[in-house]
């Protein structure tokens, strides 16, 4: 089992920047690659971004592409979202994801899951 915990969702203006956090523990967290999601009320959870095991390869969709970065600290077993730019349409809940194998841009593939953080962009 991976237990994954966001956090630092929150409020911000339109052009603002927030960072999230997925602290992992349970398994070994260089074994798992991570995925972000996130979830707007009414709509279906959109991949926005995934991590190799390794570290050494990110991939972000065109939505969020040159605005959001991940990376992970294997020290601390937590992998990060860097959202620069932030749009009103970026509002969701965020997800990290942990899957034991390649990272992957469908959500079903994917093991394990955290509870979610809250994120609000106004304009």
């Amino acid at each position: 089992q991976v237990q994954l915990v966001e956090s630092g969702g929150g409020l911000v203006q339109a052009g603002g920047s927030l960072r999230l956090s997925c602290a992992a523990s349970g398994r070994t967290f260089s074994n798992y690659a991570m995925g972000w999601f996130r979830q707007a009320p009414g709509k279906e959870r959109e991949f926005v971004g995934s991590i190799t095991s390794s570290g050494g390869s990110t991939y972000y969709p065109n939505s969020v592409k040159g605005r959001f970065t991940i990376s992970r600290d294997y020290a601390k077993s937590t992998v990060y979202l860097q959202m620069n730019s932030l749009k009103p349409e970026d509002t969701a809940v965020y997800y990290c994801a942990a899957r034991l194998t390649n990272p992957h841009i469908e959500a079903r593939e994917y093991d394990y899951w955290g509870q979610g953080t809250q994120v609000t962009v106004s304009s």
